[in-house]
């Protein structure tokens, strides 16, 4: 932190484990970094109580600019205040590697006493050390998706025992998995020869496709705990462009009357085997238009 300055940086390694099958860091990992650099932010003040005692996501959007290959390089994000509510902040990044921007984000985040099991209002003294590091920062429209009530894709999935974090529900990062998981499971049933990666051995030359990720964002209404019993994360096509899609995922409790726990939003954009972005085939079209809700 550099003191009396709105904008922190905070300097986050890539590991060899953060790598995908797509050879770069997996998108759900920029989450990862995110969360790293606000804790270094939060700690760096006087309001490292919020990690001990209490402060959940509302909700995430990211933009992704270009992807991050694995370097001894270091990303190096920005970190500032962009917003201060009576009872929530939101928090702006910049994520930069080899000189390069790399992605855009911002956390809104609300402050919770995990004893009353309520959100509460910022004191005096958190609004003060918020608003000393704000800046005006511009941000992108709200990606929207009407809402699916149990249509589209169904995909159930588990909850690991190391999904959890210290407050002793899942963390906030690991619901991209599930988004992830449920939204490949969607697209390859419905459109299964759009690959999730190019063959190694350079099999399918420059036809070969894949989906890469530009947006995602997602809001959480409820935690999600530890159980055997599965949760399902519903996912469909909601807008169809010539290279790209939004798809619309809500992940729901089935245990308690699909309640939904959380929804995102996600632009998919159709690339060849370089990464380039790529015109929808008439048969993927086809394919990702019979999923279609609006």
């Amino acid at each position: 932190m550099n003191s009396g300055e709105a904008v922190h940086q905070v300097s986050c390694p890539v590991r060899w484990g953060d790598m995908d099958a797509q050879q770069h860091v997996n998108n759900g990992l920029y989450v990862d970094y995110l969360q790293e650099a606000r804790v270094d932010f939060l700690l760096s003040g006087d309001n490292a109580h919020l990690l001990g005692g209490g402060v959940v996501v509302v909700a995430h959007s990211i933009s992704y600019q270009r992807p991050i290959e694995f370097s001894a390089e270091p990303v190096l994000i920005d970190v500032w205040i962009s917003e201060v509510g009576g009872a929530r902040f939101s928090v702006s990044y910049r994520l930069h590697h080899h000189g390069n921007l790399v992605a855009q984000a911002r956390t809104t985040l609300c402050p919770y006493d995990f004893t009353a099991d309520r959100v509460r209002r910022l004191s005096d003294g958190e609004r003060r050390w918020f608003m000393a590091r704000q800046r005006d920062s511009p941000e992108p429209g709200e990606l929207t998706a009407p809402a699916l009530n149990g249509r589209g894709h169904r995909y159930s999935f588990p909850v690991r025992w190391s999904d959890l974090d210290f407050y002793g529900h899942v963390n906030n990062v690991r619901f991209y998995d599930y988004v992830q998981e449920a939204r490949v499971a969607m697209t390859t049933s419905a459109a299964p020869t759009t690959k999730r990666q190019p063959n190694h051995d350079g099999a399918g030359g420059a036809d070969a496709a894949q989906w890469l990720v530009a947006r995602q964002d997602v809001s959480y209404r409820l935690q999600m705990q530890h159980r055997l019993e599965p949760y399902v994360a519903w996912t469909a096509p909601v807008r169809i462009g010539d290279k790209s899609m939004v798809l619309a995922c809500e992940i729901v409790d089935p245990m308690a009357e699909d309640r939904v726990v959380a929804t995102a939003r996600t632009v998919l954009v159709a690339a060849d085997a370089n990464g380039r972005p790529t015109p929808l085939t008439p048969e993927v079209r086809a394919a990702i238009s019979a999923q279609l809700v609006s």
